[in-house]
């Protein structure tokens, strides 16, 4: 692979690169990106996260430690990585800045990437470290987000890349014997402890301290610092649960975002922190495929619980509302918990009607007390955990949250099934009437014409 004219320093990625120990950082950015110039599926599946295709005819090179031709001797500005992705005569390249462990990424290191990728004609720069963005397009970092420059910079977390790995393995994703080697020793190495790869496990000391606020009655303000450091946490820790359920799934597990919010990560800011203003709570919802509904988390900050359900709208081919609701229990196991609840809807404005699970399995004509005449409209059956004083812990909420969700999609999510209306059937004696119908015509038509 030759170095491209335009960098004056730079070698290939490198499989078993020969770096010093200190060096962490360049040595997995090079197995990452040697791996992507080398795994057809891998490269597809990254880069397509960034609007770029790839085909059988693509050639990607990467290179590592790169200095432009047009830098002033003794730069200290010293890119991680270069992405060069080839389509016939069209050339897309992308400037790679990779941190491991709990190195940060900086706005002010980004900017200058940002002005380097300007004068040497690089199409866009990759950030990658621990933190996690919703979409790759949405930078962890606000000040890189609320930048005037023209280079878009994208996002990947170790996680994000882990993921995608794990997926290509889990799916017999990869087709070539030797790629397949190679992706399962990129996975072998992200998961040891040395590659200095983690995942979101722990909420910023301003946690506890809305938390104070919201026990004692307090107001949360439109701009307070500590509602805005938490939801932006909130939003990390969502991509990585995400994450989680992807890899637990072996499926593309992702966050349920409207068009507005997909678009525009401020306006999702904005109405984020509003809601967690009014109503205390931070909400999250993810789209499993092939999943019954999406699955709907609630962290309740006055009730200090955690919340997962899922939404099944009641079948309508059915008259009463027990035996809808009798339905839905035939989906569940017999030895439900104790702490899974069912909200029943209803029409018009009667008020939602809530019972334990237990109890409805114990006696199912419940659902129809205080309800005469009435049929359910939908079921939100859900997992609800107190969990105290472990609520307002850094660590011990991102624990919990990570253990209850997917235990509720195990245990109850992944057996759901929704209701669809049936197709409508002919009924036999219009088919007869009809045709009998055509052959009287037809007869009458005969004898007229003779």
């Amino acid at each position: 692979m030759e170095r491209p004219e335009y960098l004056k320093q730079g070698e290939p990625a490198r499989l078993f690169p020969v770096l010093s120990n200190n060096s962490k950082e360049g040595r997995t950015t090079s197995i990452l990106l040697a791996c992507l110039s080398k795994v057809e599926e891998l490269a597809s599946e990254l880069l397509a996260s960034l609007g770029q295709r790839t085909g059988k005819r693509t050639t990607i090179e990467t290179f590592t430690e790169v200095v432009f031709d047009g830098q002033k001797e003794g730069s200290k500005d010293r890119p991680d990585g270069l992405i060069v992705v080839k389509n016939g005569s069209r050339e897309w390249r992308a400037m790679v800045e990779a941190k491991i462990g709990n190195n940060p990424l900086t706005a002010e290191q980004i900017e200058k990437y940002r002005s380097l990728s300007k004068d040497n004609g690089i199409d866009c720069v990759i950030t990658i470290s621990n933190q996690f963005a919703t979409l790759p397009a949405s930078h962890p970092l606000e000040d890189v987000r609320k930048s005037r420059s023209k280079i878009p910079v994208f996002h990947w977390s170790w996680m994000f890349v882990l993921t995608a790995v794990d997926l290509l393995i889990s799916n017999d994703g990869v087709e070539d014997d030797d790629q397949r080697v190679l992706l399962n020793e990129l996975r072998r190495f992200l998961t040891h402890e040395s590659a200095g790869i983690r995942g979101f496990d722990r909420m910023p000391p301003e946690w506890s301290e809305l938390n104070k606020l919201v026990s004692a009655g307090g107001k949360i303000l439109a701009k307070s610092s500590e509602a805005i450091c938490v939801l932006d946490a909130w939003h990390q820790e969502t991509k990585d649960l995400s994450l989680i359920l992807s890899r637990q799934t072996e499926a593309s597990v992702r966050e349920r975002l409207n068009r507005k919010h997909a678009k525009n990560p401020a306006d999702r800011h904005k109405d984020e922190l509003n809601q967690l203003r009014e109503s205390h709570q931070l909400q999250v919802s993810f789209d499993i495929p092939n999943a019954a509904a999406p699955l709907e988390v609630v962290a309740d900050l006055n009730r200090r619980t955690i919340q997962a359900g899922m939404t099944l709208r009641a079948p309508e081919d059915k008259k009463s509302s027990k035996a809808r609701l009798n339905w839905l229990l035939r989906q569940l196991k017999s030895d439900v918990g104790s702490d899974l609840f069912v909200r029943m809807t209803w029409p018009g404005r009667s008020e939602d009607t809530h019972f334990p699970l237990v109890e409805l399995v114990a006696d199912p004509d419940l659902c129809e007390k205080d309800k005469t005449g009435l049929q359910v409209v939908s079921f939100h059956i859900y997992v609800a955990k107190r969990l105290g004083a472990k609520f307002t812990q850094q660590t011990n909420f991102i624990a919990e949250l990570e253990m209850i969700v997917p235990k509720f999609y195990r245990e109850v999510g992944q057996d759901l099934s929704s209701w669809r209306k049936p197709a409508p059937r002919i009924r036999e004696s219009q088919t007869d009437v009809s045709v009998q119908s055509i052959e009287d015509e037809a007869e009458v038509a005969a004898l007229r014409a003779q």
